[in-house]
């Protein structure tokens, strides 16, 4: 199962795919975020082209749990994303990913200014990691 991520966001729209075999996550170049429709029109024909069955989205929540504007935000992206793709569509805590992101693109010396067309899809592969790592977790008997 091909799986894809994506990290909202008013300005950009992170996006990561899985590969076939659904092992490992891989950054797309960044979506324009200020148009939630066109979103939604693009990432039907990338669901097309790269046979994607099931989409994560992230869900941004506070430190303590609790979800705000940005959250019911992406609620609403997810239900629109699943009606006009098709998809299965999943909404995951994406607590963190961003700083996780900031730090690995700092590691590989992609400093603050750079890193503003990097980072929303960063998030979403390590958010899309996440998932698949936890999807190969085989429960013992």
């Amino acid at each position: 199962m091909r799986c894809a991520a994506i990290d909202l966001g008013k300005v950009r729209v992170g996006l990561a795919v899985s590969d076939e075999l659904g092992l490992l996550a891989h950054a797309r170049p960044f979506l324009d975020g200020t148009n939630p429709g066109r979103v939604v029109d693009a990432l039907v024909t990338f669901a097309s082209e790269e046979g994607v069955d099931l989409f994560i989205v992230g869900l941004p929540r506070t430190l303590e749990g609790r979800e705000g504007a940005a959250a019911r935000r992406a609620r609403v992206f997810a239900r629109n994303l699943q009606v006009r793709t098709g998809r299965r569509v999943i909404l995951m805590d994406e607590r963190l990913t961003t700083k996780q992101a900031s730090q690995q693109l700092l590691t590989v010396g992609h400093r603050a200014r750079k890193q503003r067309t990097l980072i929303d899809s960063v998030s979403a592969a390590l958010l899309l990691q996440a998932y698949l790592d936890a999807s190969q977790i085989k429960p013992k008997r």
